[in-house]
Protein backbone atom coordinates (compact mmCIF):
# COMPACT_ATOMS: atom_id res chain seq x y z
CA UNK A 1 0.00 0.00 0.00
CA UNK A 2 1.30 3.43 -0.84
CA UNK A 3 0.94 6.45 1.43
CA UNK A 4 -2.07 7.68 -0.57
CA UNK A 5 -3.90 4.38 -0.05
CA UNK A 6 -3.10 4.05 3.66
CA UNK A 7 -6.08 4.53 5.97
CA UNK A 8 -6.38 8.05 7.30
CA UNK A 9 -6.95 9.00 10.89
CA UNK A 10 -10.09 10.83 11.98
CA UNK A 11 -7.93 13.93 12.45
CA UNK A 12 -6.64 13.78 8.86
CA UNK A 13 -10.15 13.30 7.50
CA UNK A 14 -11.47 16.24 9.54
CA UNK A 15 -8.61 18.47 8.38
CA UNK A 16 -9.30 17.55 4.74
CA UNK A 17 -12.98 18.45 5.18
CA UNK A 18 -12.07 21.77 6.79
CA UNK A 19 -9.60 22.61 4.00
CA UNK A 20 -12.25 21.77 1.41
CA UNK A 21 -14.77 24.01 3.19
CA UNK A 22 -12.20 26.82 3.29
CA UNK A 23 -11.51 26.46 -0.45
CA UNK A 24 -15.24 26.54 -1.20
CA UNK A 25 -15.69 29.61 1.01
CA UNK A 26 -12.78 31.37 -0.68
CA UNK A 27 -10.52 31.40 2.35
CA UNK A 28 -6.90 31.46 1.30
CA UNK A 29 -4.25 29.65 3.31
CA UNK A 30 -1.17 31.78 3.90
CA UNK A 31 1.79 30.64 5.96
CA UNK A 32 2.94 33.05 8.66
CA UNK A 33 6.02 35.15 7.99
CA UNK A 34 8.92 35.15 10.43
CA UNK A 35 7.92 38.66 11.53
CA UNK A 36 4.37 37.48 12.25
CA UNK A 37 5.65 34.47 14.19
CA UNK A 38 7.92 36.74 16.25
CA UNK A 39 5.07 39.20 16.88
CA UNK A 40 2.74 36.40 17.99
CA UNK A 41 5.41 34.99 20.31
CA UNK A 42 5.93 38.46 21.78
CA UNK A 43 2.18 38.93 22.33
CA UNK A 44 2.00 35.55 24.08
CA UNK A 45 5.00 36.38 26.30
CA UNK A 46 3.54 39.73 27.33
CA UNK A 47 0.13 38.28 28.07
CA UNK A 48 1.59 35.32 29.98
CA UNK A 49 3.47 37.84 32.12
CA UNK A 50 0.27 39.84 32.67
CA UNK A 51 -1.56 36.66 33.74
CA UNK A 52 1.27 35.75 36.12
CA UNK A 53 1.23 39.25 37.60
CA UNK A 54 -2.53 39.08 38.08
CA UNK A 55 -2.19 35.64 39.71
CA UNK A 56 0.36 36.98 42.20
CA UNK A 57 -1.85 39.96 43.06
CA UNK A 58 -4.88 37.69 43.45
CA UNK A 59 -3.04 35.32 45.79
CA UNK A 60 -1.82 38.25 47.87
CA UNK A 61 -5.29 39.79 48.13
CA UNK A 62 -6.80 36.39 48.85
CA UNK A 63 -4.60 35.95 51.91
CA UNK A 64 -5.80 39.32 53.21
CA UNK A 65 -9.52 38.65 52.61
CA UNK A 66 -11.38 38.57 55.90
CA UNK A 67 -14.84 37.35 54.99
CA UNK A 68 -16.36 34.96 52.42
CA UNK A 69 -18.11 37.79 50.55
CA UNK A 70 -14.85 39.64 49.99
CA UNK A 71 -13.20 36.41 48.87
CA UNK A 72 -16.02 35.71 46.42
CA UNK A 73 -15.70 39.22 44.94
CA UNK A 74 -11.93 38.76 44.59
CA UNK A 75 -12.44 35.46 42.79
CA UNK A 76 -15.02 36.99 40.44
CA UNK A 77 -12.69 39.89 39.65
CA UNK A 78 -9.81 37.49 39.08
CA UNK A 79 -11.84 35.32 36.68
CA UNK A 80 -13.04 38.41 34.81
CA UNK A 81 -9.48 39.76 34.52
CA UNK A 82 -8.17 36.42 33.25
CA UNK A 83 -10.92 36.31 30.60
CA UNK A 84 -10.23 39.90 29.56
CA UNK A 85 -6.48 39.31 29.29
CA UNK A 86 -6.97 36.09 27.33
CA UNK A 87 -9.50 37.70 25.02
CA UNK A 88 -7.15 40.62 24.41
CA UNK A 89 -4.32 38.20 23.59
CA UNK A 90 -6.50 36.23 21.17
CA UNK A 91 -7.65 39.41 19.40
CA UNK A 92 -4.09 40.67 18.99
CA UNK A 93 -2.95 37.31 17.60
CA UNK A 94 -5.86 37.24 15.15
CA UNK A 95 -4.98 40.79 14.02
CA UNK A 96 -1.38 39.72 13.42
CA UNK A 97 -2.47 36.64 11.48
CA UNK A 98 -4.78 38.80 9.34
CA UNK A 99 -1.97 41.26 8.65
CA UNK A 100 -3.55 44.11 10.62
CA UNK A 101 -1.01 44.30 13.39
Amino acid sequence: MSDDEAPKSAYELAMERLRKQDREAGVEERPLSEAQRAAIADVRRVHDARLAEREILFQSDRRKAADPEALEKLEQDYRRDRERISSDRDKKIEDIRAGRG
